[in-house]
């Protein structure tokens, strides 16, 4: 080695694959933020040239011209901070999932109390004490009689009660 070259220490630059990896990173976090509603989109604070790269990738079809869309997302993505980004999708991810599970519980006292009747409905107002009993007997008694959209109200009201309590 002469004396006038000049090699940095390891630790001072990332290895071509590491960085490679990064970019690669970069761009599914890229490719997530494309598929994502519009309205979910918007509260995500991103930079506007990023922003417009993103809902312009939506409108192409081509594959070509959509893959190179994204690698220009992903060169937008190298110049803004990414954690901020990855905190707010995990923010909706979990709110989305809160979302289905409460969803499938509501599902899940409908069909109990259509099946069960009265004892799930006691079982019911002790889990819920905000529930209005009588409308909520009535209701399941409607469901069990398989009236035309009774359970459709049933599960309205059963998610109504369970939003409440939160």
């Amino acid at each position: 080695m002469s004396e006038f070259e000049y090699n940095p220490p390891e630790e001072e630059r990332p290895s071509k694959s590491h960085r490679k990896r990064e970019m690669t990173a970069l761009q599914k976090l890229g490719e997530t933020l494309v598929a994502l509603p519009e309205e979910q989109l918007k509260k995500i604070s991103l930079d506007e040239k990023l922003f417009d790269a993103i809902m312009m990738a939506r409108t192409i079809t081509n594959f070509e011209g959509k893959r190179r869309q994204m690698q220009y997302i992903g060169k937008l993505m190298r110049n803004v901070d990414a954690k901020p980004i990855e905190e707010a999708l995990t923010k909706l991810q979990l709110k989305h999932q809160h979302s289905t599970a409460q969803f499938h519980q509501t599902e899940r006292w409908r069909d109990k109390l259509i099946a069960e009747g009265d004892p799930k409905t006691q079982e019911f107002i002790l889990s819920f004490p905000d529930a209005d009993r009588q409308h909520l007997r009535q209701l399941v008694r409607n469901a069990q009689q398989q009236k035309s959209g009774a359970d459709t109200e049933l599960f309205r009201y059963l998610r109504q009660v369970i939003e409440k309590s939160l």
